[in-house]
């Protein structure tokens, strides 16, 4: 029995030494805190796939580091991984696909499809998603795939469904009622406050880490109900209580002024799209600490296919018609007014691995390359509450990295070329 005990003590505290496997990562230019100057020739220590320690120059593997691993990146531009706060990363629109396909697959074929969805983002930059949609099940288990390195992809924080009203923009429209009571079992659709609690207590226990909600109407839901406010006020209040009262943040669909304003005042932490926000807006966003996450590129991908898809509804043709244009004068007067805006692409509705396109927008209405940086780090980190873990490259956090080989500060469209990608401390674009 002694025996027995002196071995166990002997395997737990001489563990293989890939427990304490250490890199040491050389960057020629590294912006570790985006929206700060970067420098030049650093050093970063990374070990169980967290940073260490950022040092100037190039140290070598010497010391308690003698058995490091090198990663040369001189000739790089090295930021921290980015973060892209929507994205809907079980799916993507097709202009060339039947629009019935749907009735043919199984669920199976939707998780098979979703995995190259999460490898291009990922390859893209993208080590964390914010995924605000998708059948919980299969977001569920590929959150669990990923995070236990079974498929390649971001780190996912999902919100599995949405809080919707009957007929809303998250509700499901465009066929026979029998035929949607069969295939949709849709636990956030609620009318009420009472309900809406219950839809959002619904959500919680399926596993969401974020509330989604559809304050107003949407461009790609299949129904003539226009992008007005569609959860009244007292809804609104009823499920950001219940939400924050149980740990969770609230993003809402908005495009619409008065159902923008309308969710801000009930105390959502975000708003998503906000295609026609006002000045009303901007004070609200600024009085409530709440996050604007544009979705620029959603606008110009559904202008884009209305030119070439032909199999369009009337009813989403037109909404694009509206609200696309009026997307950039928005975005504009977030930004004058000193709203914070997290990165977010609605990726799914353009293509995954594209987001960086996002980035190219930004700058185009007026962003500064290295806020559009700040954006997709520092800040998306805020809006999770997870600044403590994820956004700068810096002692204590987990070790998301990316490179380029262009100065994206000079040329943002630099990063839509990523040349390497850390997640965790691991290597998945070299």
């Amino acid at each position: 029995m002694k025996k027995l005990i002196l071995l166990l003590f002997i395997c737990v505290f001489t563990l293989p030494s890939y427990a304490q496997q250490t890199t040491i990562l050389h960057a020629g230019t590294l912006l570790a805190v985006p929206g700060t100057e970067p420098s030049k020739e650093q050093s970063i220590v990374i070990r169980n796939g967290k940073i260490v320690e950022v040092r100037s120059g190039y140290i070598a593997a010497t010391g308690s580091n003698s058995n490091a691993t090198i990663i040369d990146l001189k000739d790089s531009f090295v930021m921290p991984g980015f973060i892209d706060m929507h994205t809907h990363i079980t799916g993507e629109r097709d202009p060339a696909a039947n629009p019935h396909e749907w009735t043919t697959l199984y669920d199976e074929d939707a998780a098979y499809r979703a995995i190259p969805f999460a490898e291009a983002t990922l390859d893209a930059g993208f080590t964390t998603v914010r995924n605000l949609g998708g059948d919980h099940k299969l977001v569920t288990a590929l959150k669990r795939a990923i995070a236990e390195g079974n498929v390649k992809g971001p780190r996912i924080i999902a919100s599995l469904g949405a809080i919707s009203a009957t007929g809303g923009h998250g509700d499901w429209h465009g066929y026979r009622p029998e035929i949607m009571n069969a295939f949709e079992q849709n636990v956030g659709i609620c009318d009420g406050t009472d309900d809406c609690r219950r839809a959002v207590r619904a959500r919680i226990k399926q596993g969401a880490d974020v509330i989604k909600i559809t304050a107003t109407g949407g461009v790609l839901s299949n129904t003539a109900a226009g992008v007005a406010q569609q959860l009244t006020d007292e809804e609104l209040e009823s499920i950001v209580e219940t939400a924050h009262s149980l740990g969770r943040k609230v993003a809402a669909h908005a495009h619409e002024a008065d159902g923008i304003n309308a969710a801000l005042r009930a105390g959502v932490n975000s708003i998503e799209h906000g295609s026609y926000l006002d000045d009303e807006s901007v004070r609200l966003f600024n009085e409530n600490d709440a996050y604007l996450v544009p979705t620029l590129l959603a606008g110009v991908s559904v202008s884009e296919e209305l030119e070439v898809n032909n199999q369009i509804p009337p009813a989403i043709a037109e909404k694009i018609r509206q609200v696309a244009p009026v997307v950039e004068e928005s975005f504009k007067r977030a930004l004058k007014g000193g709203v914070k805006i997290a990165f977010g692409t609605d990726s799914g509705v353009s293509k995954h691995g594209t987001n960086a396109r996002e980035f190219e927008i930004m700058v185009e209405y007026g962003m500064d390359e290295n806020e559009a940086i700040r954006s997709a780090t520092i800040v998306a980190a805020e809006l999770l509450g997870m600044e403590d873990s994820l956004g700068t490259i810096s002692s204590g956090k987990w070790a998301d990295i990316v490179a380029v080989k262009e100065n994206p500060l000079q040329n943002i469209s630099a990063l839509t070329n990523i040349s390497f990608v850390m997640k965790e401390g691991a290597v998945f674009k070299k």
